[in-house]
């Protein structure tokens, strides 16, 4: 048996699961999440959500594990969120935006304006003395981690000085310089 497949998922107040045509549905106060499933039973049972394998194939085995976290984080969305946090460190890297138009200056030649999905509310945070950092909320937690991994590929974090675009809280692997 799959350790993550076999425990299962309590639903909080406020939030309900509905199972139909092998979609499940995920409903709560921000938002709602629709999710396709195959190989896998999914039951809804005294508040808790139950996902068991049809048979023993491999891939069945495969997907009992991944269904589990996938219904796991579209509960925890539409209940309370998904948050990311990045960081710009380097010399006059700033982030500003209007909306839901993020605005990057990364030193190239000219800003990058990147244009945001709805359900991902954007935050731009610029204290003086410290990085500016760009805060991504939604209730989707993959659509969360894509945008905020587009971000990030506009100008990766290079390991001699660590300039560039970081998750806050993140660890770089920083190398030596030239020994003269």
């Amino acid at each position: 048996m799959s350790r993550i497949g076999k425990n299962p998922v309590a639903i909080p107040g406020g939030v309900t699961v509905e199972v139909k045509d092998n979609v499940i549905t995920v409903k709560g106060k921000l938002g709602e999440l629709t999710q396709e499933f195959s190989g896998v039973e999914i039951k809804v049972e005294e508040g808790n959500v139950i996902v068991e394998r049809a048979s023993d194939k491999k891939d069945v085995r495969a997907k009992h594990g991944l269904y589990r976290a996938l219904i796991n984080n579209m509960i925890k969305g539409v209940s309370e969120g998904w948050t990311k946090e990045l960081e710009l460190v380097g010399v006059g890297y700033r982030a500003s935006n209007q909306g839901q138009k993020l605005d990057l200056a990364l030193g190239f030649s000219h800003n990058i304006i990147l244009d945001l999905a709805p359900e991902v509310k954007v935050e731009t945070i610029s204290e003086k003395g410290k990085n500016p950092i760009v805060k991504l909320t939604s209730h989707d937690k993959q659509l969360v981690g894509q945008v905020a991994a587009k971000i990030r590929s506009f100008r990766k974090p290079e390991p001699y000085k660590g300039k560039g675009i970081k998750f806050v809280g993140e660890e770089l692997r920083r190398k030596a310089g030239k020994s003269a």
